[in-house]
């Protein structure tokens, strides 16, 4: 195949890309915004599977770009690097900041520690004791046992019956007894603070 074909093809699948990003991007943020759940769904697919199409097209995006980049890599080195003048040590200084920088900007969130809000406005570090995950998934034990809170305290926090099943899933609850999985996080700061 020709390089010329070639990088057409490449064009092509990223500018696709580009639109799919934008497409799910456009999707999570006004037509399922965050609350919609599992309650609000688009051709079956709820927002967080939404979330997961959304992550892997800008996986596949990436790798496209990528091989872009590596396709014309000497167009590249060849615009950086220039004609050897008097500034081209500056020049080429200068870009090598650039894309540090872009790394590390990049990078950023992904080292930082998560904090979790309640709707108090309190906060908690959970990079101490790592990720505090509360789902509505989890049974009442589960969520007792992950978060280090006292069964009881959580029953009383959300005005559950003593007698509720503690193998009960929070979001069947959650339903029945009118409280949110953000109303269990807050309890659990609460306890902890």
């Amino acid at each position: 195949m020709k390089r010329s074909h070639l990088n057409f093809i490449i064009d092509i699948a990223a500018f696709a890309g580009f639109v799919f990003l934008t497409t799910t991007g456009v999707l999570l943020r006004y037509l399922l915004p965050p609350g919609s759940g599992r309650f609000a769904t688009i051709w079956g697919i709820d927002r967080h599977q939404w979330g997961t199409v959304h992550f892997w097209v800008s996986v596949l995006f990436f790798a496209i770009l990528a091989l872009h980049l590596l396709l014309h890599w000497r167009w590249v080195v060849g615009f950086i690097s220039g004609r050897v003048t008097e500034g081209s040590g500056l020049r080429l200084g200068l870009g090598l900041v650039g894309v540090l920088t872009l790394i590390a900007f990049a990078a950023a969130p992904l080292v930082a520690p998560i904090e979790i809000s309640g709707a108090s406005g309190k906060q908690i570090r959970a990079w101490n004791n790592g990720p505090l995950t509360i789902r509505g998934s989890m049974t009442l034990t589960e969520t007792a046992e992950t978060a280090g809170v006292p069964i009881e305290y959580i029953l009383e926090s959300l005005n559950l019956p003593e007698t509720t099943n503690k193998t009960s899933k929070l979001g069947p609850l959650s339903r029945q007894y009118n409280f949110t999985i953000s109303d269990v996080r807050k309890a659990v700061i609460d306890y902890r603070e």
